[in-house]
């Protein structure tokens, strides 16, 4: 029996989102630019039955107030962020400055995935700081 994970947010779409990397992935590998795994991942998603929004203008709030705008790469079901990479790998830079996306945004989840030339590397990110309507 499998172990289930009480409150896993987002578990269905975490599975869809997922598996659609790695169908990229199977096809791809990190050959390409980022802009193509991007255009191919949309594909992917929308082909398991997900919404997915591109270069959505996101605000970022501090204290109540407008900061700045931030772009995802990609927005699915309205309720979760992901960020493509395309580099030899992540860096811990890269894993912080999500992070912030995160926090300074009403989005609860992200995907930070990285189609590297020797890997497919998929960081979930949950921000889980309860915030006011």
């Amino acid at each position: 029996m499998k172990n289930k994970v009480e409150d896993f947010l987002y578990e269905q779409e975490s599975y869809l989102i997922r598996g659609a990397c790695f169908d990229v992935w199977k096809e791809f590998k990190g050959m390409f630019k980022e802009s193509i795994i991007d255009r191919a991942l949309t594909i992917a998603l929308e082909s398991k039955g997900l919404m997915v929004e591109s270069q959505k203008r996101i605000d970022v709030y501090f204290k109540d107030k407008k900061v700045g705008t931030y772009v995802p790469d990609k927005i699915v079901n309205h309720n979760i962020l992901i960020e493509l990479k395309s580099k030899p790998f992540i860096v811990k830079q890269d894993i912080e400055q999500f992070w912030k996306y995160l926090k300074g945004s009403e989005y609860k989840l992200g995907f930070l995935i990285n189609f590297s030339p020797t890997e497919l590397q998929i960081k979930r990110i949950v921000y889980d700081k309860v915030r006011s309507a």
